[in-house]
């Protein structure tokens, strides 16, 4: 079973993209979906993260923007939140990939915004980065309510630039032409990473 990693910066359009996979009977590991879960009210991270930064939940649940407070530009502070939250998201993900094995997938896809940033793409078999200009990702993300330039300029800077993601990537989804267009290309990537010259690759950097 290939295991295909799925990113993007912000704005780019890979939580779309990713809905593309899925609609094409892809199994998909949602990072952030899984992470929001683990922040629920009985969920499995509340209790530590209330005891590494107290007063970060509100009625039993993680309140997500004190929680960013908390953390923003504090480097020990984000070591302390990856260390609580990293082994949660791990187990989930075991659990992922042994449903999609019983289930007979061929391939997996794990989106993850921070792939490149946490060394994840050496555990890939392939990595796919969702992209678009960047006037055309900085339209979108403003039009996000609450969303300042400042913001996002920060939150860019602890991404790692488009242009070296997309150089790092074994597939690029150029989502900026249009729906139907990005879905032709996850076709295309699917029906790739399915062929014959694919897997001959694979195999050969494997041996």
């Amino acid at each position: 079973m290939l295991t295909i990693g799925l990113t993007g910066s912000i704005g780019m359009g890979k939580s779309t993209t990713a809905a593309m996979f899925r609609e094409a009977g892809v199994p998909v590991y949602d990072a952030d979906y899984e992470m929001g879960r683990l922040y629920l009210k009985g969920g499995a991270a509340v209790a530590p993260l209330e005891a590494a930064f107290p007063g970060v939940t509100r009625d039993g649940a993680v309140n997500r923007e004190e929680l960013r407070k908390r953390v923003l530009g504090d480097e020990a502070a984000m070591g302390r939140l990856n260390a609580i939250t990293h082994p949660l998201l791990q187990g989930h993900r075991s659990g992922f990939f042994a449903q999609a094995l019983a289930a007979g997938a061929d391939m997996v896809v794990l989106d993850i915004p921070l792939i490149f940033e946490t060394g994840a793409e050496k555990n890939m078999d392939a990595v796919i980065v969702v992209s678009a200009p960047p006037e055309v990702q900085r339209e979108r993300v403003l039009a996000r309510d609450g969303m300042t330039d400042e913001r996002l300029d920060f939150i860019l800077s602890r991404q790692t630039p488009d242009a070296e993601k997309r150089a790092k990537a074994h597939f690029i989804v150029d989502t900026s032409r249009g729906l139907e267009a990005a879905r032709e290309q996850v076709v295309a990537i699917i029906a790739t990473l399915r062929g014959p010259d694919w897997q001959a690759a694979r195999d050969a950097a494997a041996g």
